[in-house]
Formats: structure tokens, sequence, C-alpha cells
């Protein structure tokens, strides 16, 4: 199983720097799952659906969401190889946003009866399960900060900063590069901002040297200004560098 895709989560799971013992790692690998390609912008989970199993992220990108009646949409969070952004669909039979794909993505679905089987087996596997739903809360948290108190360019700057550090702590960077398929609409519909005001924004990090943006590959220049611009601190990620 050394090369199951279910990798992914162990890699997750250990991210805050404490290892599966050999048996945690071997239950979480034996998971079954279904395995599946998905076009960019389709939603896997929609709002009201009563999901039966989760969706484990392999590749790609995918987002929350959540949709105004007047068609307004705004994502809430942006998700990576790795995480399972369903997981309350364990405990909460109807969902209350959609989750979609920002690229064409690769997904594992995951039973609730094969979940609640190996958290009930392995109770660590549990805690663990538990302690991503908190450190989901601690990055809703920061995002309503983001929104509510920093400026656009801060804004932008801090997103930038929590994906590469997000995807850093599950090996998918390099140096300080890392794939960023998102747009500036999706941007947009992130940070409460305008496409106009995101471009500006995006066009003075550019500007500034702090980051190169091109065909879906971020660059962060410097990442330490980044991160002052950003007013950003990593510990409400929760991982183990930060």
């Amino acid at each position: 199983m050394l090369h199951s895709p279910l990798n992914r989560l162990v890699r997750k799971l250990e991210a805050d720097g404490r290892e599966l013992a050999p048996a945690e790692k071997e239950a979480v690998l034996r998971l079954p799952f279904t395995l599946k390609e998905v076009r960019a912008d389709h939603d896997i989970v929609r709002q009201g659906d009563r999901p039966t199993q989760c969706c484990l992220v392999i590749d790609g990108f995918l987002c929350r969401y959540k949709m105004l009646p007047d068609g307004e949409r705004q994502i809430v969070s942006f998700h990576v190889p790795g995480e399972i952004p369903d997981l309350q669909s364990l405990f909460l039979g109807k969902m209350d946003h959609a989750l979609t794909t920002i690229s064409p993505s690769t997904v594992a679905f995951i039973a609730h009866e094969a979940m609640n089987a190996l958290i009930e087996g392995q109770p660590k596997i549990g805690r663990l399960f538990w302690r991503e739903t908190l450190i989901d809360a601690a990055i809703f948290r920061e995002w309503i900060v983001n929104t509510g108190s920093r400026d656009a360019y801060a804004r932008i700057a801090h997103l930038l900063c929590e994906l590469f550090h997000k995807l850093q702590a599950v090996g998918l960077t390099k140096g300080t590069s890392f794939g960023c398929p998102i747009t500036q609409t999706e941007v947009a519909d992130a940070t409460g901002l305008s496409t106009v005001h995101v471009n500006r924004s995006v066009q003075e990090l550019r500007g500034n040297r702090l980051i190169e943006w091109e065909r879906g590959t971020c660059t962060i220049l410097d990442l330490q200004a980044l991160e002052d611009a950003a007013m950003f601190e990593p510990e409400y990620l929760h991982l183990a560098h930060g």
C-alpha cells in the first residue's frame, strides 16, 4: 500500500509532527474507497444533500461555497490534497453548503460506514479527525478576520500564505512555488472583493516583487515580506512548522 492514494490522508493526519503507529497507518490505508476523476467546476456535494460518503482530495483544488438567493456566491474555504472537506457530514445529516472542484481533481469517496468503523476501531484516528474539524473552525475564524479587518492587498497576500503553508505541510511545494489554479474571480468570491480590486491588488503584489503568479503556478519571491504584508501568523493552521 506504499503508493495508495490514501497516503495523502496519512500525510495530512501527521502534519502536526506526530506520527501514526504502524497499526493506525494500516487501518487508514485499508479504508475501502472509490477513486474518481472530476472535471473543474463540478459540484461534488450540493447544499441540501444528505451524503452517505466523505470526499478525500487526492489531487487538485476544491472549495466550499454558499449561494445567496440573488445568485451571489461566497467561497468559505479552499481545500488541498489530503483534506476531507465534508468530514462533518459524518455527524450533520444535511449539507448547509456546497463542495465543488476548482480544477480537474482526483477524489476518493469513502463511505460513512467505513469511516465510522475506523473511528470506533482506532480511537486515536477519531481524535485526529475531531482535531481536523477544530482546525477547520480555526481557519474559518481567520477568514472572518481576513475579510473583516484586512485591506484587499493584505487579504490576498494572506490567502496565498495560507495555501503555501497548507501545501508545504503535505509535500506539494517546490521551494516557494506551488500549483495555484484559482482564478481571480474565485479569489474575489473568497475575499469579498470585486474582480477589478483583486486584479489591482495582485498586480501590486507582483510589482512589489512579492509573488509571481502565472499559468496556475504561484511563486513567492519573498515569503517573510509577503507574510508581513498579510499580517500572517501560521499558528491557526496548527502545523508542525507553524
